[in-house]
This record gives structure tokens, sequence and C-alpha cells, in this order.
């Protein structure tokens, strides 16, 4: 039987889980992916992702792929997947990709989203899909922030943490900041497209932003995080329960 490779597109709420990668005695979502091709197809597989998404952290698009020899088709092997999986993890569509498809390595730019809750008007029913922030955020000024964010820079004060990495340079393509109000509550939704994102990038640059939008800082600050290539000079980490893994853009079909 010919092993395939299969290229998906993966939703889940992060809320319960120890984030994507597995870990020892911990729930992940990589873990419990395996587990469901497992019983579905006898065999074992690594199932790669576009990201490793941290704890908590939810996704409506991430990217999976993993090889395995079944007699399914595509569309009856997603199906069969999704019923050995929680509810919070479904698989939107399978498809046999071709054999060298790795969802990092070609991947040419991925869309995050993060959502915030600004006060003083607080929302109870989004505490584990936003955040919750107690004070009210002047979104102009945010957006005037997030303006010397967008292009090619180097963002190492925007990383959780140093790594091998070749480079923390990276061209942000995009990076909207929208309202909405429901329920009296306002929603501020913070879109960044990028060709990558080194750890923890979005959330910290959400926590920058919100010292601006609450006066701690003026917008033109942000160009000082970016010269200063300290993280001690960013904000704050913003909470995972606000971030969503939107899109991964891979460019032409394969």
């Amino acid at each position: 039987m010919t092993k395939h490779t299969y290229r998906g597109k993966l939703a889940y709420d992060g809320t319960k889980y120890a984030g994507w990668q597995v870990q020892p005695d911990q729930r992940t979502i990589q873990g419990l992916m395996e587990t469901a091709v497992f019983k579905v197809t006898g065999k074992e597989v690594k199932v790669l992702s576009s990201g490793r998404t941290d704890a908590g952290v939810h996704a409506h698009g991430q990217v999976i792929s993993f090889k395995v020899d079944t007699p399914h088709q595509p569309d009856v092997l997603c199906r069969a997947i999704n019923a050995h999986t929680p509810f919070d993890i479904y698989l939107r569509h399978l498809k046999t990709t071709r054999d060298d498809f790795h969802p990092i390595r070609d991947a040419v730019s991925k869309w995050y989203r993060y959502i915030m809750q600004p006060g003083p008007i607080m929302d109870p029913l989004s505490l584990k899909y936003a955040w919750s922030h107690p004070k009210a955020v002047d979104l102009e000024a945010m957006r005037a922030a997030a303006r010397h964010l967008v292009g090619e820079h180097d963002f190492v004060s925007f990383e959780a943490s140093r790594s091998d990495r070749k480079t923390t340079v990276r061209n942000v393509m995009s990076l909207d900041l929208n309202e909405r109000h429901e329920h009296d509550a306002r929603f501020i939704t913070i879109d960044i497209r990028a060709d990558g994102f080194l750890y923890n990038m979005v959330r910290n640059i959400v926590g920058s932003l919100s010292r601006v939008g609450t006066g701690k800082e003026e917008p033109d600050w942000i160009l000082n995080v970016l010269a200063a290539r300290d993280r001690k000079r960013a904000g704050q980490t913003a909470p995972a329960a606000g971030l969503y893994l939107m899109d991964v853009d891979y460019g032409e079909e394969q």
C-alpha cells in the first residue's frame, strides 16, 4: 500500500490543552491528533503543524500534515479522525499533497488575530477567548503605534526568549486594529500577518500596544522599543486566551 502525504486545516479551542506540541503527561493537540490517526489507520504517525501554538492559544486555520498508508479516501479519513477527537478539536478538511510538503518550511505568511476586551464594561463570557483588559484604551493611539511595526524590522525586543534562530528579522505585511461592540462591551481585534513570527511575538506586540492605548507611552515609543533590541523595553506578554491562528498562506496552490 502506498504511503501518502496528507495536508489538512485544523481548528481548535486551546483552553483545555497544554499547547500543540506533545509533552509528557499533558493533553496536547498534537498528541490527540496522532492518537486519532492511529485509531483510524493502526499506524503511528507524526503530525506536523505550521506552528507550535502555546497553552491556551486557539486556531481557526492551523495547517497540519502527516504521512500514512491507508485505503481511506481523504474525506473519509477526515471524518474518521474527527470521530476520534474531542469536540473542541475539528479537522476542517483533508487532502493528499506532494510528498515533500512541510507546513512550516513552505509557509509564505501566517495570519494571527488577537482579541482584547477592554473595560470598563466587561463581558464575563469572553474570559476564555479574549484579553479582559481592565482599563479603557485609545484605539487611534494604538493604531498609530502599530504603523511603526509594519514592514521589515528586527523584532528581537518582542521575542519572549532567545533561541537558535538564524535571524530575528521579520516582515510584518499588515497590522490592522478594529473594534466592535457586543452586549454593551467593547472588543478590539488586532490582525497581524507576517512572513514568520518569533516566540510570543504577537502577544508581546499586543502587550506593548496596550501600554500606548492606556496612555503609559506615546505611539512613537514603539520605535524606541524596536531600536533597543531588548525584551525588557517592551510591554507585557498579553494572555494566551485572546490569540488565534487564523490562516497560513502557501502562495500558489500546492
